[in-house]
């Protein structure tokens, strides 16, 4: 895994049922865009609201329609389900599992490193930690990621916090093999500069070109390219993200005319005037 990764929505038809036709295009669409790794399964793509079952199928769907590597998200609260989920993903040929944090529950730094350590060791797959507090309200210390870090299996990180400096203590604890991740759009360029393998980004559902271009100038050496190129990317994300959530993201998406579906429940659709406003967004971000 190296670049600008989607964390891909998953397109529900009206009836909520996953739209595996629309997803398989989907998967064309954002890779015709630039996008270097596809993450389905992940918190963009509505997978608590989906079964064990569902998820799988997604992940068949994804593996089956992509050129790119895929990093399947597995992880469930209980360990048992992780486990289901990531065998599963690796029959269906996904290249990684993204396993988020036990959440629902609090559980202390020791009970999550262990947690993982026992995930890394049974899976077939290699395994990537996935914090993401503002979903969570669970951390990863930058400690405890060193620790697991040292797992054989333990490949990566996703690092959702938003959080620069929590990012850059992380990356000062495990070497340079470990192949870390920023999850904020909006911190994109400053984690690049930080150390990071690339970004795991729900803007690159929808700007996949822009959030590639990010990457890119900043690969190539032009750093004040990366960091313009994410300034005017900025506001789209946050719209997509903190402000209208996955709702606004495939209403973002389908203005751009991928096939991104409808939401599930209880997530209901943006009103047309959020609609407008994301166009608006679009248009300013040179989307």
């Amino acid at each position: 895994m190296h670049g600008t990764g989607v964390p891909l929505v998953t397109p529900f038809d009206e009836a909520g049922e996953v739209d595996e036709a629309s997803l398989h295009d989907l998967v064309g669409w954002v890779e015709e865009r630039g996008v270097d790794f596809v993450v389905p399964c992940g918190s963009n793509s509505e997978a608590e609201l989906m079964s064990v079952e569902e998820r799988a199928r997604v992940v068949e769907t994804v593996v089956e329609a992509a050129s790119v590597p895929v990093l399947a998200g597995t992880g469930h609260p209980g360990i048992a389900e992780t486990l289901t989920q990531t065998a599963l993903a690796a029959e269906a040929g996904a290249d990684g599992a993204l396993v988020v944090t036990p959440f629902y529950y609090p559980h202390d730094q020791e009970t999550l490193a262990a947690y993982y350590r026992d995930v890394a060791d049974e899976a077939d797959l290699p395994v990537y930690l996935y914090s993401v507090p503002p979903f969570t309200h669970v951390f990863l210390t930058p400690e405890t990621v060193g620790e697991i870090a040292q797992h054989e299996n333990v490949h990566g990180m996703k690092d959702s916090s938003g959080n620069v400096s929590r990012f850059q203590r992380e990356r000062n604890r495990v070497d340079d093999g470990f192949e870390l991740f920023v999850g904020a759009g909006g911190a994109f360029a400053h984690a690049l500069d930080s150390g990071a393998d690339g970004g795991i980004l729900a803007l690159a559902n929808v700007a996949p070109e822009g959030a590639s271009e990010v990457f890119e100038r900043h690969e190539a050496g032009d750093l004040e390219g990366a960091h313009e190129r994410n300034q005017e990317l900025v506001d789209l994300n946050f719209a997509v993200t903190a402000e209208y959530g996955i709702p606004g993201l495939k209403a973002a998406m389908r203005s751009r005319g991928a096939p991104a579906g409808h939401v599930r429940r209880p997530f209901r659709p943006v009103e047309p005037a959020v609609e407008r406003d994301l166009e608006a967004l679009l248009e300013s971000s040179g989307v």
